[in-house]
């Protein structure tokens, strides 16, 4: 497995040579929420999609 730094460095040099700042700042930001998203579905924090409808419903009121 790549270290931090080392995914980072990845997916900077993934970037086109003409790619701004912000959208390298995406990407990584991206790529973050990707991997926090794997790692609470491999532990199990997860929540089926009826309560997260009806936290939506909840939220639209």
């Amino acid at each position: 497995m790549l270290s931090i730094k080392a995914r980072m460095s990845e997916i900077i040099q993934e970037q086109p040579d003409d790619a701004s700042y912000e959208e390298i700042i995406r990407e990584l930001a991206f790529e973050h929420m990707v991997e926090r998203g794997l790692d609470d579905s491999r532990s199990g924090r997860v929540i089926s999609n009826e309560d997260m409808r009806h936290r939506i419903r909840t939220w639209q009121k």
